[in-house]
């Protein structure tokens, strides 16, 4: 059996001695490649080589930008019919490791490796449904509208040298909120399946499973239906007011268990497929991966989308 170690020596608690550990003990059980990104989509390109050539696993070693490029990697590869795809390893080596933790695996990337040794041991893996926006795979969630610019100021930020923490984005999120945001006009409209129509929201949040996120340990619980097992969650708001905005942030801090629930929200549960349409170009990401600006995206639960060693 051969692996792929998917390495992103810039993500933010991934180290080369980690590395090293990793791929050592990988070599013990596998016959172990080791691929560094140096570029944005790296990943991905790795990821897709190796499926298409025949690896059985790919382990993502890194944040959850690097897990995203790696499934995309594998989901677009072009394989003969019939043939398998590689199973996932993840190992977390990010700031946050949203995908990692949602499975249940340990934010420690030494205790993490250990599980995965133990899965291929025992020869362990099982099923995980992924969420499509248009053709880009998501693997926890993704955003269009005010969450979505957010990530965007991130990023600005941390090319200009700042740390990825919570502060930075709860920073970025009230700066936007005052400066940057027209919180009269909500700019999306979505359309249900069944025709029913929701009203215009100021943002999108579209889960793949809970929490959406961690602020340091404390998990942000906005859809906690939300499940690998099940398709999409909703979550929008469609009132952005100093009041109606601080209502539904201590919602989120205080009641992590329960539905985030008022009259400026709307919650759907184990959604097939939607599309999200805005009227003026507006903020999306995947993943915490901001994508740019769309007038247009169409979601879709891709149940049992790949097997992750676990």
């Amino acid at each position: 059996m051969r692996a792929l170690l998917v390495m992103n020596p810039k993500a933010t608690s991934t180290t080369t001695r980690t590395r090293d550990v990793l791929s050592h003990a990988l070599a013990g059980e596998l016959e172990t490649e080791i691929g560094e990104t140096a570029y944005r989509g790296h990943a991905a390109e790795l990821a897709r080589e190796a499926a298409e050539s025949g690896f059985d696993l790919i382990v993502a070693l890194g944040g959850d930008g690097t897990v995203n490029e790696v499934v995309n990697g594998i989901l677009t590869a072009d394989l003969p019919d019939g043939a398998p795809r590689p199973d996932l390893g993840v190992v977390p080596g990010g700031s946050t490791n949203v995908f990692a933790r949602a499975l249940g695996l340990p934010n420690d990337p030494v205790e993490a490796t250990g599980i995965l040794l133990d899965a291929l041991h025992e020869n362990r893996s099982r099923p995980v449904s992924m969420g499509r926006a248009d053709d880009r795979y998501f693997t926890f969630t993704a955003g269009f509208g005010f969450d979505a610019a957010v990530v965007g100021m991130v990023e600005d930020r941390r090319r200009a040298g700042h740390k990825s923490t919570g502060g930075l984005y709860v920073r970025s999120a009230l700066r936007h909120f005052w400066n940057g945001l027209d919180r009269r006009n909500p700019p999306i409209a979505m359309k249900l399946a069944d025709g029913t129509e929701i009203p215009a929201l100021f943002l999108a949040v579209v889960t793949n499973t809970s929490p959406w996120t961690y602020l340091g340990n404390k998990p942000i619980v906005i859809t906690p239906e939300s499940s690998f097992d099940h398709g999409l969650d909703l979550f929008g708001v469609t009132r952005m007011s100093g009041g109606a905005a601080l209502r539904i942030v201590r919602h989120m801090f205080t009641d992590s268990e329960k539905l985030v629930r008022g009259r400026n929200v709307c919650v759907h549960h184990d959604l097939a497929e939607f599309t999200l349409t805005a009227s003026v170009p507006t903020d999306f990401q995947v993943d915490g991966d901001h994508l740019g600006l769309r007038e247009s995206v169409t979601f879709r639960a891709i149940r049992d989308a790949l097997r992750v060693k676990m």
